[in-house]
């Protein structure tokens, strides 16, 4: 009954912050690479940040461009993306996901959150 939750998500304007966050439960996740993924309409699904159980991090760094950082907290069992300088190409569902190894492709992830809303205005 292992699931992720994720929070922080919501309309924010461009230039502005939010910051995601990803509890998880029903079993530890420490040993896992936890991260992002971003979907928006029409689009495939897209590398975002995930983070290694050292705390050694992946960015794409097309999507990303310095904006972003990923973190995550063992003992709370929870991975935070903050966001700043975000911009209307932003806007999509953004995924938590946990899997046994580090990798970028969402079908190496075991866990998926239910995702959350992130609505960038102009």
């Amino acid at each position: 009954q292992a699931q992720l939750v994720e929070s922080g998500g919501g309309l924010v304007q461009a230039g502005g912050s939010l910051r995601l966050s990803c509890l998880a439960s029903g079993r530890t996740f420490s040993s896992y690479t936890m991260g992002w993924f971003r979907q928006a309409p029409g689009k495939e699904r897209e590398f975002v940040a995930v983070i290694r159980w050292d705390g050694a991090p992946l960015y794409n760094v097309d999507s990303v461009k310095g904006r972003f950082t990923i973190s995550r907290d063992n003992a709370k069992n929870t991975v935070y993306l903050q966001m700043n300088s975000l911009t209307p190409d932003d806007t999509a569902v953004y995924y938590c996901a946990a899997g046994p190894i580090l990798a970028t492709s969402p079908s190496r992830y075991n866990y998926w959150g239910q995702g959350t809303q992130v609505t960038v205005s102009s």
